[in-house]
């Protein structure tokens, strides 16, 4: 194996590898609010959804994209 290749055409839109950091704070929060809502009263607040504390488009990357296989060979490079 001397070169290891994507098998899926699939990289971030942007140049951020990561968005470990993003999801660290994000998964924080959620699990804070959680926390509160658990140790408060029974009848004071639902749990709250991933998708209320957090906005996965103002991560560092903007979601993924596909491109050509053909066309973008050195892409396909790890």
């Amino acid at each position: 194996m001397s070169h290891s290749r994507r098998k899926t055409p699939i990289r971030g839109v942007t140049t951020s590898e990561s968005e470990k950091s993003d999801k660290v704070q994000a998964h924080r929060r959620i699990r804070r609010r959680i926390h509160a809502v658990i140790s408060s009263p029974p009848d004071a607040e639902v749990l709250p959804h991933d998708r209320e504390m957090s906005n996965p488009w103002l991560m560092a990357k903007d979601g993924k994209q596909r491109f050509d296989r053909k066309r973008d060979r050195a892409l396909l490079r790890k």
